[in-house]
């Protein structure tokens, strides 16, 4: 990857970071202010699930930041990582923000507290609510596909998940009014919280397995496809693929014929090289290494062998 793109991306993150936070601060306002007025737990939990996206969209700029740094003698690749670790930090800055709202809610339902019928405007904010969270949900989806950003990624899918979230305020709120019972109001905001903890749960998941370094199966596949698709290279293995902020970094043996000059062995290599960028998306680096035919040891500790991959 080069300079000109690692800026560019993270000039791309910036500008959907700065979107986020005005559009998620204006939702997170009216509905925390609206609610309060309205006596609904549920809106203001649906303000503070808001509130949350506010935070996710400055730390995205944050990181934006960090990751348009070169490399360094401290960081040879870069600082990339600095997104999958904000990402981690955010589930569990989401999964403690539903925990609140479900005891919150909670306590009300256990102890008997008496809940006012939420006014009107609580139910306009909602409507409102769902209208700007869609734009919202949209404009991250549309970001993160151009900068193959996890980070942005997964701000789009808790978005999408704070849509389903308003419509279930809108609904609770709607058969509190028609059934003139306020407790519905706090049952809808606890599966609001627990809706907000699975999000939490599913990002801390998918951030893991990077840093974790972890890759399906289908990923190797298609890096084995590609070194079979090179006459004179063969035998794949010690093969491993690590996710950087969203991009590979493959590190892959191949066996090649003794004979053959340095330069030759190169030529093939830089072949093999060309193959898997056609195959797989998203590379941020290769390292393509040269043995002799029948030089790989058979039980290396660590990589991947073509029949590890089969079906």
């Amino acid at each position: 990857m080069t300079g000109g793109s690692i800026k560019e991306r993270a000039s791309l993150i910036q500008a959907a970071s700065i979107t986020a936070i005005l559009g998620n601060f204006a939702l997170a306002a009216l509905k925390i202010s609206v609610g309060l007025r309205a006596q609904s737990l549920a809106v203001v939990g649906d303000g503070i699930d808001s509130g949350v996206d506010v935070l996710i969209a400055i730390m995205s700029l944050v990181v934006a930041r960090v990751i348009s740094r070169p490399a360094d003698a401290g960081h040879p690749w870069g600082h990339g990582r600095a997104e999958t670790v904000a990402t981690a930090l955010l589930s569990l800055t989401l999964f403690f923000a539903g925990g609140q709202l479900i005891l919150s809610s909670a306590q009300n339902l256990l102890f008997g507290k008496v809940m006012e019928i939420p006014g009107a405007p609580a139910l306009i904010v909602t409507a409102v609510s769902i209208a700007g969270k869609l734009l919202l949900a949209w404009s991250q989806y549309l970001f993160g596909r151009k900068t193959g950003s996890a980070m942005l990624r997964a701000n789009a899918k808790n978005m999408a998940g704070d849509v389903l979230i308003s419509v279930a305020v809108l609904l609770g709120l709607f058969l509190s009014r028609l059934f003139n019972r306020g407790v519905i109001d706090s049952a809808v905001a606890i599966l609001v919280g627990f809706w907000v903890i699975k999000q939490a749960v599913g990002i801390f998941l998918e951030a893991n397995t990077e840093l974790m370094d972890g890759s399906s199966i289908d990923s190797y596949r298609a890096v084995f496809e590609a070194v079979r698709s090179v006459k004179k290279a063969g035998n794949p293995h010690r093969t491993r693929m690590r996710r950087i902020a969203g991009l590979w970094d493959i590190d892959i043996d191949i066996e090649v014929n003794p004979d053959i000059t340095v330069r030759e062995a190169h030529a093939i290599a830089t072949e093999v090289e060309f193959a898997i960028k056609n195959r797989v998306e998203e590379v941020y680096d290769i390292m393509v290494h040269v043995e002799p035919v029948g030089d790989s040891g058979k039980h290396e500790g660590f990589g991947l062998r073509e029949e590890n991959a089969k079906e």
